[in-house]
């Protein structure tokens, strides 16, 4: 069943947006056992911390989270699957939440997050950023408290054959507190009365953040990191990427997050070598899932390093692209 329009719903109760949709889930876990089981499953999750130079990175052992991790995602194994973002397949328990007339907020049924979206769009397309990113913005100021993220294609997408991001709350990630002492130690690409560009060099994964209250600016700059990242990468079908959004004192935080690698060795290594981790923009956020407890219990410190510098773009390579970014923005 489809419900009301998100942004009807907010004028017709008069409550927040992080209200109504807190209530969502706990009206679907109420109707819906598999989500009720994985919700409360939600308290037994394991997590722990390592601390770097000015930043922590969390792993969580969330066994649910299997089906993700090691999603076969090859065309083979696509082509032989029902979508199951398609509402023909999605459970009958499973209802919606209207976004616009392309967007239905979903509860996600294996979640991460205490409060976990699915936000899929109602036709069956590719997984694809540039021509959804202003949807992505709009969805992510309608959301206020929770950061809405992009998987792309090759970085995490378990559905790459289905357009759609994911929603959290915002003060999950490490990176939502992070943010603001590091940006001090950042290189500034671009500064102007309404938007801010950083990049980050030393936060093991490379970074690109925005801080803008306008929506135009925010098109701009990411179709401008975009352009140079898909040069990097013609092969691609789009450049490899993850991001995350969020929307609180009326303007936009953007995390762009270049990629050159999908899975890293450890996930395809045999026996104890083994580290059965896929990341994606939530492990980029600074947590790790983990659905395995033998990965969970064994993953170092140094393992969470390689695996970030086999995926994230080699600082060369990294250099040139925001040195590009740069000139064109001033």
């Amino acid at each position: 069943m489809i419900m009301e329009q998100l942004l009807d719903i907010i004028l017709k109760t008069n409550k927040s947006s992080n209200q109504i949709l807190r209530e969502f889930v706990e009206s679907e876990k109420l109707l819906w056992p598999l989500a009720a089981a994985n919700y409360n499953g939600l308290k037994s999750v394991e997590e722990k911390q390592f601390q770097f130079d000015g930043f922590q990175i969390k792993v969580q052992f969330n066994p649910e989270r299997m089906r993700s991790s090691a999603a076969k995602v090859d065309k083979q194994s696509i082509a032989a699957r029902k979508c199951f973002l398609c509402s023909e397949n999605r459970p009958t328990e499973q209802d919606a939440i209207a976004f616009g007339d392309r967007f239905l907020i979903l509860v996600n049924p294996f979640p991460i997050f205490q409060t976990h979206f699915t936000i899929t769009c109602n036709s069956h397309i590719d997984q694809r950023f540039i021509p959804n990113v202003k949807s992505m913005l709009e969805i992510a100021a309608a959301m206020e408290g929770f950061t809405v993220f992009y998987n792309g294609p090759e970085c995490g997408a378990s559905a790459p054959d289905h357009l759609h991001f994911q929603a959290g709350e915002s003060s999950f990630m490490p990176i939502a507190t992070e943010f603001e002492q590091l940006k001090s130690t950042a290189r500034q690409l671009y500064s102007a009365a309404e938007t801010q560009v950083w990049a980050f060099d030393d936060y093991l994964r490379k970074i690109i953040s925005v801080e803008t209250s306008s929506l135009d600016e925010a098109l701009r700059i990411i179709g401008i990191y975009f352009t140079y990242l898909q040069a990097m990468q013609p092969e691609k079908i789009e450049p490899m990427m993850n991001a995350l959004c969020t929307f609180s004192g009326e303007k936009w935080t953007i995390h762009l997050f270049p990629r050159k690698l999908h899975r890293p060795s450890q996930f395809f290594a045999e026996g104890n070598d083994q580290l059965l981790i896929s990341p994606a923009s939530v492990d980029f956020g600074g947590v790790f899932i983990s659905p395995r407890k033998e990965d969970f219990d064994k993953i170092t410190k140094e393992d969470i390093e390689d695996i970030f510098n086999q995926v994230s773009l080699k600082q060369d390579t990294f250099q040139k692209l925001t040195e590009k970014i740069r000139t064109d923005l001033n």
